[in-house]
Formats: structure tokens, sequence, C-alpha cells
């Protein structure tokens, strides 16, 4: 196996994993540094899918006995029950929108010009939403309705332009419609789980000829590198989400957005689309 591209795996997992709970796009950042490492090639299509599964592992590793409670109860637990509606409810948004326009998105808006442009106007709304004074009237899931639950999974929907931030819309969103940072962040994660497994089915099914054996080990560096990266990622976010706001995100969704444009104006890179 080639160490070059198993090296390219190795910087992608770890891109996919400490970027995909953060709010400042996975997808983007994976678009951006693929075409930089020159890895935009069929195999890309499932390497992404791959590790992008490693990071939704990570997650509910760290869940696992939330997780434990929720599938436990499911059949018996009325807090359970609503838990588990809650999501699903957040989750119809994407999941109706993602099928009607996903492909659309993908053949129009996957490259890095456009990531770049998404992540400075992120970048400079998260600046306006943290600026703004909000009293949280919800401060756990446990005191969120459908309502609050919908409005997050539609502000999640807006995620689906590469470069917005899936985290990013739902955190800033449910501090919008007034959740606790907190209780936004962990909603997020939450949310993450159903959304991207489902993201990650509706991808193999379109892509399930490119699955090679023969990629196996690449697929193998990336996922392994994407999971560490994703879990320690997770614990640190929610740690840090305790005492501080997102500026430091936006400011550096700005820069690297600005960063993109100039070399593209300049000729410094050749951007190649994913």
């Amino acid at each position: 196996m080639d160490p070059i591209l198993l090296l390219k795996a190795l910087i992608l997992g770890i891109v996919e994993g400490l970027t995909e709970f953060l709010p400042i796009s996975s997808t983007g950042h994976l678009i951006i540094i693929g075409s930089l490492l020159d890895y935009t090639n069929e195999q890309s299509k499932v390497f992404k899918i791959v590790i992008q599964l490693g990071a939704i592992l990570a997650v509910c590793w760290d869940f696992r006995e939330r997780i434990g409670k929720v599938m436990g109860g499911l059949t018996s637990d009325p807090v359970q029950q609503r838990f588990a509606g809650l999501l699903i409810v957040g989750f119809l948004p994407a999941a109706v929108l993602g099928v009607l326009f996903h492909s659309t998105i993908k053949a129009y808006l996957f490259n890095p010009l456009t990531v770049a442009l998404a992540l400075i106007g992120g970048g400079i709304l998260i600046l306006y939403i943290e600026r703004k004074a909000y009293h949280p009237r919800v401060n756990a899931i446990e005191e969120m309705n459908w309502r609050d639950a919908l409005k997050v999974g539609f502000a999640q929907s807006v995620a689906m332009f590469p470069g917005v931030s899936r985290s990013g819309a739902t955190i800033m969103g449910g501090l919008i419609f007034g959740l606790s940072r907190k209780t936004a962040t962990e909603f997020s994660f939450f949310l993450a789980i159903p959304t991207m497994f489902a993201a990650t089915a509706y991808d193999v099914a379109k892509n399930w000829k490119l699955l090679h054996i023969a990629d196996l080990p690449v697929f193998a560096v990336g996922f392994v590198a994407s999971f560490i990266a994703a879990m320690l990622t997770v614990k640190a976010l929610l740690r840090y989400v305790s005492s501080h706001d997102f500026t430091v995100f936006a400011w550096y969704r700005i820069i690297f957005g600005i960063v993109v444009l100039l070399s593209a104006q300049f000729g410094w890179v050749q951007w190649a689309a994913n």
C-alpha cells in the first residue's frame, strides 16, 4: 500500500474527527484539505463516508450510557420515550430536505471557493449571535419541547451547504431559540447520531460500487484516526462551552476562508473541485 496515501488518510481522518463537532464545518475542511492533498478521486468519496462513520461512532461511545438508557426505556420509560421523540422531530427537517436537495447541492457547491465563502459568512454570523444577549429559557434537554427540537432541526438543515457546519448551525440555532449553551451543544451531539447515520447510509447506498477490499488499509487508518480525534474533541468541547463562547471559532472560520480565497485569487494553490 502506498505510504503517501496512508498519510493522506491519517491527515484527513484527524481533520474529520477534530472538525465534525466544532462549529467550523468538517465537510468544508475535508473539501479544502482533500483538494490540497490532491485526494479527490472516486476512492475519496467512499473514504469520506468511512471517516464520518468513525466520528459518529466516537459520539456513540462517549454517550453510551445515555444511549443505552434511552434504548432500554423506549418501551417503558416516558422520559426516554420523550427524549427519543425530540431527536426524531429534530432529525426530520434535515432528512426530508436532504433527500430533496443533497444531490444538487453536492454537484454545484462542493468546491473550496464556495466553502470559503460559507466559512466567512458563518463566522460573521457567529460573531453577531455571540454579541447579542440571549436569556435561555431551556437549561436541560429534558426541558425542551417538540417545537424547540423542530426549530433546531431546521437550523441543522442549513448545514447541507458545505462550509456552514452542522454543529455550528444547531448550536447557534439553539441559542437563538432559547436553549442554554450547554443544552444546545449536548442536543447537537445527540442529534448528530441519527442525522449522520442516515447520511452515511444514504451515501453508501449511492456509492457502494466504489467499495473495494484493496482500499481497506486506507479506510482503516482514516476510520481509527477520525474515531480517536472525535472522541477527544467531544469531551474537550463540552468542557470548553461551560465557560467560553464560540468567538474564537468564528475568527478562525473568517481567517481560514480569507486565506483560501486569497490563495485562489493569487494562484498560490490550484484548487480542485471534489
